[in-house]
């Protein structure tokens, strides 16, 4: 087994990732390996404390059944905007970020680019923190460094041959975590579930949107993955299933463990490790969270691409890899810097809304209609529903800025009481900055569609990931 293991990671060369951003990226993921892919990354030790988000405060916490429905409904939700996203990387074959060459123009492009970076390379650094609190909480304390060390190695490590990795998650980590959700599932749920909201709903939109931007954080790393997948169709339901049906489960069994301590986030790993034989188990879940970092500091490298085309992914990869574990063992107070990637989460909402609409309905519904060459034309155009977007969520959900005071709250309420917008307890910060731009972009679709024909006029597109997207929809 673990030469098989071997030679899985290291993998042919012909048959992993491109090493520059110009080459056609190899088609060898199919429904099972995506489905296993997005189920594990469905799942982390990050998701059981996140459930608290969920169940509310105390005093006014949701009902189990409110919970257990706001996770499925958010959960769906979201993760259908993932798998859309999902089957866009795989008909155009390109990275996430320089996907949004087509949509933006080469130069334009940068700005989401960087801001992915931002927020990839922040939850990486998070990750490699969780996974040492895990192990700390595995083995009784020990050194933190030491175990931010071995993540961070371990990380970069996959990050070095991705599809490799995708095959070993696949054959051997994804049934391991699957036995261990099993075997937690049945234990917890045998000590009993309480239930301290005895019935309310009140908060199950709030609930439902806070899931909704979990799964929607997926959404600029997804095309990363799914431009190496056979088909639209496998890519789509791959990740739906895969990441839907892990991200419930998760969610649900950390309901569970809160409910059960009183609903103290903290308490959730020593909650697992109280079971018969739960240090075994936890110990699957801790090693697993890999994945999550690796996830991250791969899209970050990626995301350098729509940069840097012409680096080696793999010197790209082993920069942030070193980056993200030295900024493990730097950082410890991430309060203010959650505030700041949740604003960028923000921003991500209504570009796939504006990217949805203009591949599918707009200018890349026409073969070649998306120029993802390094010469593509900017788009100002798009920029005006992608902003109206941004400002539709902080409107309805401001971002509290730690250490920058009251500035960017107090700006928004002030827009709000010129607007008379103010939210209400049906208002859904994400499927309202999700639907506002996705209608505006429709009306501009003429206008988009008939900018690009006279642009392209008769060149064929260029781009590798545009042949692999024209000889897709041949195909089908």
């Amino acid at each position: 087994m673990a030469e098989r293991t071997a030679t899985l990671l290291s993998g042919d060369r012909e048959h992993e990732a491109p090493l520059v951003l110009d080459t056609a990226p190899p088609r060898t993921l199919g429904l099972r390996d995506q489905a296993a892919f997005w189920a594990n990354l469905g799942v982390s030790l990050i998701g059981f404390s996140s459930a608290a988000t969920v169940l509310g405060t105390a005093g006014h916490e949701l009902s189990i059944t409110a919970s257990i429905t706001a996770i499925a409904v958010g959960t769906v939700i979201g993760t259908l905007m993932l798998s859309i996203a999902a089957v866009v990387g795989t008909r155009t074959g390109a990275p996430a970020m320089a996907v949004l060459r087509g949509l933006f123009g080469t130069r334009l492009s940068y700005a989401p680019t960087v801001l992915n970076i931002v927020q990839c390379v922040g939850w990486g650094v998070y990750e490699l923190t969780v996974i040492a609190m895990g192990a700390e909480a595995l083995f009784g304390g020990g050194p933190h460094w030491l175990y931010v060390v071995l993540a961070g190695l371990l990380t970069t490590g996959l990050t070095i041959r991705p599809l490799g990795s995708i095959a070993v998650l696949r054959r051997y980590v994804a049934i391991a975590v699957a036995v261990a959700m099993l075997y937690f599932t049945v234990q917890l749920v045998r000590q009993g579930v309480p239930d301290p909201g005895h019935g309310n709903w009140q908060g199950f939109l709030p609930a439902t949107d806070a899931v909704v931007a979990v799964s929607i954080s997926f959404v600029p790393l997804a095309a990363d993955y799914t431009r190496h997948a056979r088909t639209g169709r496998a890519s789509f339901w791959g990740s739906f299933l895969g990441y839907s049906v892990a991200q419930v489960w998760c969610y649900v069994l950390g309901l569970v463990a809160l409910v059960q301590v009183g609903g103290d986030p903290n308490k959730i790993f020593s909650t697992f490790m109280g079971v018969a034989a739960g240090w075994l188990f936890f110990a699957v879940l801790v090693l697993r969270e890999a994945d999550q970092s690796f996830a991250n500091v791969y899209s970050t490298a990626m995301s350098l691409h729509n940069l840097l085309p012409r680096v080696d992914r793999r010197w790209l990869s082993l920069g942030i890899g070193a980056l993200v574990t030295v900024l493990g063992l730097l950082v410890s107070n991430f309060d203010s810097y959650f505030a700041f990637l949740s604003l960028i989460g923000a921003v991500f909402v209504p570009l796939f809304a504006v990217l949805a609409v203009d591949y599918f309905f707009g200018a890349g519904r026409r073969p070649g209609g998306w120029d993802m060459s390094e010469q593509a034309p900017t788009r100002w155009l798009t920029l005006l529903p992608w902003a109206l977007g941004f400002a539709v969520y902080q409107l309805l959900a401001p971002t509290e800025l730690t250490g920058w005071g009251a500035f960017w709250p107090d700006f928004w309420s002030r827009v709000q009481e010129l607007t008379g917008i103010h939210p209400q307890v049906w208002t859904s910060a994400s499927l309202f900055s999700f639907l506002v731009p996705a209608l505006l972009m429709l009306a501009l679709t003429p206008l988009t569609r008939r900018e690009q024909r006279e642009r392209s006029g008769g060149s064929s597109g260029g781009s590798g990931g545009e042949r692999a997207e024209r000889a897709e929809r041949r195909g089908r």
